[in-house]
Protein backbone atom coordinates (compact mmCIF):
# COMPACT_ATOMS: atom_id res chain seq x y z
CA UNK A 1 0.00 0.00 0.00
CA UNK A 2 1.23 3.69 -0.66
CA UNK A 3 1.45 6.30 1.35
CA UNK A 4 -0.86 8.45 -1.20
CA UNK A 5 -3.91 6.38 -0.01
CA UNK A 6 -3.38 7.02 4.04
CA UNK A 7 -1.72 10.76 4.08
CA UNK A 8 -3.65 14.26 2.92
CA UNK A 9 -2.47 17.71 2.39
CA UNK A 10 -5.52 19.87 2.42
CA UNK A 11 -5.02 23.79 3.46
CA UNK A 12 -8.26 23.44 5.61
CA UNK A 13 -7.46 20.53 7.56
CA UNK A 14 -4.26 21.91 9.96
CA UNK A 15 -3.45 24.62 7.12
CA UNK A 16 -2.21 21.68 4.86
CA UNK A 17 0.32 19.89 7.08
CA UNK A 18 0.13 16.23 5.74
CA UNK A 19 -2.45 14.35 8.07
CA UNK A 20 -3.50 10.80 8.36
CA UNK A 21 -6.89 11.05 6.03
CA UNK A 22 -9.98 12.06 7.76
CA UNK A 23 -7.99 12.70 11.38
CA UNK A 24 -6.75 16.06 12.47
CA UNK A 25 -3.04 14.14 13.28
CA UNK A 26 -0.15 15.08 11.56
CA UNK A 27 2.94 12.67 9.94
CA UNK A 28 4.82 15.63 12.23
CA UNK A 29 3.41 14.57 15.23
CA UNK A 30 3.76 10.57 14.25
CA UNK A 31 7.40 10.88 13.61
CA UNK A 32 7.59 13.23 16.91
CA UNK A 33 6.50 10.28 19.09
CA UNK A 34 8.16 7.59 17.33
CA UNK A 35 11.42 9.80 17.51
CA UNK A 36 10.46 10.61 21.46
CA UNK A 37 10.76 6.72 22.25
CA UNK A 38 7.13 6.23 21.96
CA UNK A 39 5.75 2.60 20.70
CA UNK A 40 3.98 2.07 17.52
CA UNK A 41 2.00 0.33 19.94
CA UNK A 42 2.09 3.55 22.40
CA UNK A 43 0.70 5.62 19.68
CA UNK A 44 -1.77 3.48 18.94
CA UNK A 45 -3.54 3.10 22.47
CA UNK A 46 -3.24 7.19 22.25
CA UNK A 47 -4.84 7.67 19.09
CA UNK A 48 -7.66 5.27 18.30
CA UNK A 49 -8.69 6.72 14.93
CA UNK A 50 -5.35 5.61 13.40
CA UNK A 51 -3.74 2.27 12.65
CA UNK A 52 -0.73 0.32 12.30
CA UNK A 53 -0.80 1.11 8.30
CA UNK A 54 -1.05 4.92 9.49
CA UNK A 55 1.73 5.37 11.01
CA UNK A 56 3.95 3.13 8.64
CA UNK A 57 2.75 5.63 5.58
CA UNK A 58 3.60 8.64 8.15
CA UNK A 59 7.36 7.03 7.89
CA UNK A 60 6.59 6.71 3.87
CA UNK A 61 5.79 9.70 3.59
CA UNK A 62 8.64 10.98 5.49
CA UNK A 63 11.12 9.07 3.67
CA UNK A 64 9.94 10.25 0.26
CA UNK A 65 9.77 13.79 1.13
CA UNK A 66 13.98 13.43 2.33
CA UNK A 67 14.55 11.64 -0.87
CA UNK A 68 13.14 14.39 -3.00
CA UNK A 69 15.38 16.84 -1.36
CA UNK A 70 17.82 18.51 -3.60
CA UNK A 71 21.15 19.17 -2.73
CA UNK A 72 23.00 22.61 -3.81
CA UNK A 73 26.48 22.82 -3.70
CA UNK A 74 27.77 26.07 -1.40
CA UNK A 75 29.41 28.97 -3.74
CA UNK A 76 33.02 29.00 -3.06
Amino acid sequence: MSYKERIESNYEVMLGKPVIKGTRITVELILKKLAGGFTVDEILSSYDQITKEDIYAAIEYAAYVVSEEETVEPVK
